[in-house]
């Protein structure tokens, strides 16, 4: 039987790519491989080669020209050793193959300002959106509550009926787009697929500490219009089982942590569309 095959890519400030591995692994992949980028520029490993591609968080480059960007350009620009190929190439062949990625905290970063997200009438390389420093001023870390979107296409929500509730831990959290139109269509197209909320996660707040960032339009997380890109700034990683809750010890909670639910949607998908 065909393996299912996740990839966490690491290196130049990367952090959390044990737990993003662990959590591929309980959801549900058969194999979770850490490579370091320099594995990929030298052509020792390749992104085809797997299925969902993992862009953890981290202070990649130390988050000099911006968070992620120099990262991005990196990407954008950079050719495959003993190749005449970009390794952009291998990002486009792997999204035009129908595969996943997801981005978390840094990956999210990382993401926008390469253009993947959220990727409008197919544009995978031109950026339309950011995140940048939040609000209040500082870095913020805390647990946040995050309302759902039922309708929107992404892969890794689905059956999110309500909300879930992860932990963020940015100084660059903010979500922004280029304009007032580009934020209507993301709208318009259900492509936030998390929103920061109170804890009934009836509504979407601008109300600082529950929306930590002051990002556009309490925007936590986005999918592109396939629902198989997916960019958030709270860590699903870091909630995969009861006792990484902070309040583990004084509630009755499920043994799966709300973040697991990402990881085993991504597995699914790629059981019943990429096998």
């Amino acid at each position: 039987m065909a393996q299912t095959r996740a990839i966490v890519i690491t290196g130049n400030g990367t952090n959390c790519e044990m737990e993003a591995a662990h959590a591929c692994r309980l959801g549900g992949f058969d194999e979770a491989v850490i490579a370091h980028i320099a594995e990929i520029l030298s052509g020792e490993i390749r992104l085809d080669d797997f299925h969902f591609l993992n862009l953890t968080g981290g202070f990649l480059d130390g988050d000099d020209l911006g968070s992620a960007k120099a990262q991005a350009n990196r990407l954008k620009h950079a050719a495959v050793s003993g190749s005449a190929e970009k390794l952009v190439e291998q990002f486009t062949r792997f999204i035009a193959d129908g595969k996943l990625i997801l981005g978390v905290c840094n990956g999210f970063q990382l993401m926008t300002k390469m253009g993947m997200l959220p990727a409008l009438d197919g544009d995978y390389l031109g950026q339309t959106a950011t995140l940048t420093f939040n609000d209040c001023g500082r870095f913020q870390d805390r647990w946040c509550y995050l309302k759902s979107d039922p309708a929107s296409p992404s892969v890794f929500t689905k059956g999110i009926t309500k909300g879930i509730y992860l932990p963020v831990r940015h100084g660059e959290g903010k979500f922004l787009c280029d304009s007032a139109e580009t934020l209507a269509r993301i709208e318009a197209g259900h492509l936030t697929a998390l929103k920061y909320s109170g804890p009934d996660y009836a509504e979407a707040t601008m109300e600082f500490p529950a929306n930590p960032n002051g990002a556009q339009n309490a925007i936590a997380g986005l999918c592109d219009p396939t629902g198989r890109l997916m960019g958030l700034m709270p860590h699903p990683e870091a909630f995969v089982h009861y006792t990484q809750h902070p309040r583990w010890t004084r509630e009755e909670l499920p043994e799966e942590g709300d973040g697991l639910i990402l990881y085993k949607n991504a597995a699914d998908y790629v059981r019943k569309n990429l096998l």
